[in-house]
């Protein structure tokens, strides 16, 4: 349908900018102002339009903290499942509720709508504003359910080095040891958004700033669709899906 997108392989939803935590790290600065959350049919007959002209290999849903809208992530994950799309990720921080039933409900919700790779993200930075009781309630519950889940912590330098929060990250890893939950190698932190700001002593100063998910613009293997239908330079709100792909260019 067009040269730049010929490799399509990947749908990717940031469900909404709101979140739960208030993290020093986080790539997107403050998540104060946000409380808009992409539509879950608009979504869902995305990925429908998609799949029927490309060979999809992952989906995933994130955020902001997506688990606050769990009704719109099973909406397109279900879709996702019953158009065989193989790999169904979701990242959360797992904090999205105190209420241990609201908690047990939504993961089994997860585990029906076809959810087959859950990432938590946990480590000093997400702890410090969010509760670890909860996270690691919500930890269980998914690993109970039989959805694959695994830990995906953030590493300021590199996962080896020995700074504060590294040693901290360790620390609260060490608690889900229990749950016998696997560890991803996980992400060294990039100074955009908040971390420039608030971690700028542990950046060389003439690292480049920039996102390591960023694509080739003449070469996306990734389509990402934001929490307003934004994608691709157009809306998805106003203008099929398709004829969005047709017309990109860099």
């Amino acid at each position: 349908m067009n040269r730049y997108l010929q490799n399509l392989e990947r749908i990717e939803f940031v469900v909404t900018m709101a979140c739960t935590g208030s993290c020093i790290h986080c790539s997107e600065g403050e998540h104060d102002r946000f409380a808009e959350h992409i539509d879950a049919e608009a979504a869902a007959e995305a990925v429908r339009k998609i799949c029927a002209h490309y060979r999809i290999a992952s989906l995933m849903t994130f955020g902001g903290e997506s688990l606050l809208y769990p009704e719109v992530v099973c909406r397109i994950h279900r879709e996702a499942t019953d158009l065989g799309i193989p790999v169904r990720q979701l990242i959360t921080n797992g904090y999205f509720s105190k209420d241990r039933e609201r908690i047990r409900a939504v993961t089994l919700a997860l585990r029906e709508s076809g959810v087959n790779d859950l990432l938590l993200s946990a480590d000093a930075f997400h702890q410090e504003t969010i509760p670890l009781e909860p996270v690691l309630f919500f930890a269980r519950c998914a690993a109970d359910s039989g959805i694959p889940i695994r830990l995906q912590p953030a590493w300021l330098v590199s996962p080896e080095d020995r700074n504060p929060y590294n040693d901290r990250t360790r620390e609260i890893l060490r608690a889900f040891d229990p749950l016998g939950i696997p560890r991803n190698s996980g992400n060294v932190i990039f100074p955009m958004g908040n971390a420039r700001k608030s971690l700028r002593d542990y950046f060389p100063e003439t690292m480049e700033v920039s996102s390591p998910y960023d694509e080739d613009p003449e070469d996306l293997r990734t389509v990402s669709i934001g929490p307003n239908g934004d994608v691709l330079g157009g809306n998805l709100y106003e203008t099929d899906i398709l004829e969005l792909i047709r017309a990109y260019s860099p």
